[in-house]
């Protein structure tokens, strides 16, 4: 199987391909247009700031790529926040419009810590990804910014309020989450998403 990983400006990249190769996928590391079209799957990951990150994602043509595409799609963390209409990280950044919603910050109403980091429990699981995985599973996360929940939700998380930890539209799905660091389930999602 062909896997290809977004190469762009941000961190976790390495990560993910860690965690496919523990499921013997071995995975290209690519900007290469031709390469991403080609592939039969493609994880757009990230760990960084949107409106940089966009910024360099225009800068190479990346932005039309990733949209364009018609293969199975997995954003991850920054990977889904892009893929929506706007942030508001950096102003109101424009982002890949995949999904209509916008990225919000969290804004403490308790005390909470921003950014919510660690453990949490998903629930709503609505989405072949989640195959084998029980209502209130745990997954990490690691997010200063959400996407409220909204018609292309397939999972739920709380936090100061519920919010979208997952999403589905035509070929193109994401996680807030990293199932890169979620243990046997997050390599479970994995592997669901392989076998699209």
């Amino acid at each position: 199987m062909n896997i290809a990983i977004v190469k762009y400006n941000a961190g976790n990249i390495y990560s993910v391909q860690h965690a496919l190769r523990r499921l013997g996928i071995e995975p290209v590391v690519t900007d290469d247009v031709q390469i991403l079209r080609s592939a039969d799957k493609v994880i757009f990951p990230g760990v960084g700031e949107a409106s940089t990150t966009m910024s360099y994602l225009q800068n190479k043509g990346l932005d039309k790529v990733i949209s364009s595409l018609t293969q199975p799609v997995l954003g991850i963390c920054l990977g889904m926040q892009l893929m929506c209409a706007y942030s508001e990280e950096g102003g109101k950044t424009p982002c890949l419009g995949i999904f209509d919603a916008p990225v919000k910050l969290f804004i403490p109403q308790n005390r909470e810590k921003i950014p919510h980091m660690g453990w949490n429990q998903i629930y709503n699981l609505k989405s072949p990804l989640f195959d084998g995985t029980n209502e209130n599973d745990f997954v990490y996360f690691v997010h200063s910014y959400y996407v409220p929940f909204c018609k292309d939700t397939i999972a739920t998380c709380d936090y100061i309020e519920p919010f979208s930890a997952a999403m589905h539209k035509n070929n193109f799905y994401a996680t807030q989450f990293h199932p890169e660091k979620s243990g046997s389930i997050g390599s479970k999602i994995l592997e669901h998403f392989l076998a699209l």
